[in-house]
Order: C-alpha cells, then structure tokens, then sequence
C-alpha cells in the first residue's frame, strides 16, 4: 500500500502534467487571437481564472468545511509575494512574446520551474539531491534542443525582462508552496492572485484597448479557461509536493505544445527537437522512478 507522501507525490505529478497542457492550450489561443496588446491579453487571462475561484468559494460558502478567504497573519506576506511576482512574471513573458523570437520566449519562460527548485531550496529549506539536480539539467538541455533560441538575434532589453518572467514565476510557485504548507486552500490562491493581476493591469488595458471581433473575443475567452485550468492544476501540485520532486515535469508543456502545433498548423519537429523529447522525457521518468523508490515504506 502506497504510503500518504507517496499518493501526495502521484497527485502532485498528475497536477502538473495537467497544468501543463492547459498551458500549452493557452498558448495556442494567445497565438491564434492575432496582434492585441499584451496587457489586453493578460486581463482575460486573469479573469475567467478570478471568476471560477469565485464560484468555488460561492459554492463551499455553506458547508460544514467551507472555503474561507481569510488569510492568517503568517501567511500573507507569502500571498503577497505569489500575487506580485507572478503578475510580473505573466506580464514578462507577454512582453518577450511580443518583442522576441517565440522559441526564445519560450526557453525564458521554462526557466521558472528551474528558478522554483532554487528558491525552494533557498526559501523553504527543502534540500535538493544530485540526481535531482542532474535530471533538472538533463531536462534544461532538452529545452534547448527544443526551442533551439538564437540569443544573437534577440534584443538586450526584452531578453533580460524575458528571464525576469521566469524568475518572477518560480518565486511564485516556490510561495505557493509555502502558502500548501500553511493549509491555504487552492482557489483562495488562485482568486487573490488572479483578482491582482486583473485590478493591477486594468488601467492600462483601458489606455490602450483595441476593439476585438467577435472570434477574438470568444479566444481569449478560452484563452482564459485554459489559464484557469492550468492555475487550479499548478496550485494543487505545488500544495501537493515540493517543487524539487514535481517540477521537472513542468516541461511535458513544450511537447504538449508541439503536438499542438503539428495538429493545428502543420508544424512539423525537426531533428533536434526530438533529441530534446528524449532528454525530457528520459529526465522526467529518472526523477519519477527515483522519487517512487526513495518514498517507499
């Protein structure tokens, strides 16, 4: 029988898989909701996430364990912190998107699981083992075989601000570790960060909106739900299990993302991208064998 951190570590992984192919659908809606100003983008982001954490609290407000937002004292610099940087982390990434090559967005934005682990072993004291370590670098390189980022041609500027956003979302993740720890439940989570996110960039949506057609509007629509999915899924791995055992699959996004591409607009991998696939999957498996051995009662 599977002890109770192993089933926490097998939820954890299923979160996190699921996470990322939310994402990856995500992506795919911001691609196809053609040339709307990044901030635009963010908002219906955000929104629908705010709006489904709102109708599960609405829901649970009655019963006998309900969904409370009151946040303890403890906890709320942590809140703030996931609130914070992970605004400016999507806010990061939307400007990479827009002023570098997409593969190199790209590559600037997996490093978030990579700074998670870092941050957690820095903020939360969880210490980080070398086979660990090895299959997080294994699963890096692949990512670079993938995304194949040509820095020469990429701007100073909007390339720096692109590592911001993956900096900016492993220390996001890494608090909302810390805020598992504490017993604060997902949709609280997802619901202040989300309201943030939307009360801080709406000032700035309304200087510069662009009116959408209809099929624009019903995209980042699903542009959202997918977010949300992917917001609830990533909160519940990261309250499940630390980010040095789950992390690493985050990366399953970029192969989600590339049978997407190939389903959607005939994009076709070339060799190197598969040698990445092998290097992903090969480090994922490594870490999940390693992590099913070590935890076995």
């Amino acid at each position: 029988m599977h002890s109770q951190p192993q089933n926490n570590y097998l939820r954890g992984v299923s979160m996190i898989l699921m996470s990322a192919f939310c994402f990856a659908c995500m992506n795919i809606c911001i691609r196809l909701s053609g040339n709307l100003p990044s901030i635009q983008k963010s908002f219906f982001r955000n929104l629908v996430a705010a709006l489904f954490a709102g109708i599960i609290i609405l829901k649970n407000y009655g019963r006998p364990q309900p969904v409370s937002l009151y946040i303890p004292k403890e906890a709320r610099t942590a809140l703030i912190l996931r609130c914070v940087f992970g605004t400016a982390g999507i806010l990061c990434n939307f400007y990479a998107v827009d002023h570098l090559l997409v593969a190199d967005a790209s590559i600037l934005n997996k490093l978030s699981p990579f700074f998670a682990v870092i941050f957690s072993y820095f903020l939360l004291k969880e210490k980080i083992r070398p086979i660990q370590a090895a299959c997080i670098f294994s699963a890096f390189c692949g990512c670079l075989f993938i995304v194949k980022p040509g820095f020469h041609n990429a701007a100073l500027l909007p390339a720096l601000i692109g590592v911001c956003g993956g900096l900016g979302a492993g220390i996001a993740y890494t608090m909302v570790r810390k805020l598992g720890t504490m017993k604060i439940q997902g949709p609280v989570i997802v619901f202040y960060f989300s309201l943030f996110s939307c009360l801080f960039v709406t000032p700035w949506m309304i200087l510069d909106f662009a009116p959408m057609t209809p099929g624009q509007t019903l995209t980042l629509l699903l542009t959202g739900l997918f977010a949300a999915g992917g917001q609830f899924a990533i909160t519940a791995a990261y309250t499940c299990a630390p980010a040095k055992k789950i992390s690493i699959f985050d990366y399953s996004q970029i192969i989600f993302a590339a049978i997407l591409g190939f389903a959607l607009f005939g994009e076709l991998p070339d060799k190197y991208s598969f040698i990445g696939y092998a290097l992903v999957i090969t480090a994922s498996l490594m870490m999940f064998l390693y992590n099913c051995r070590k935890e076995e009662p």
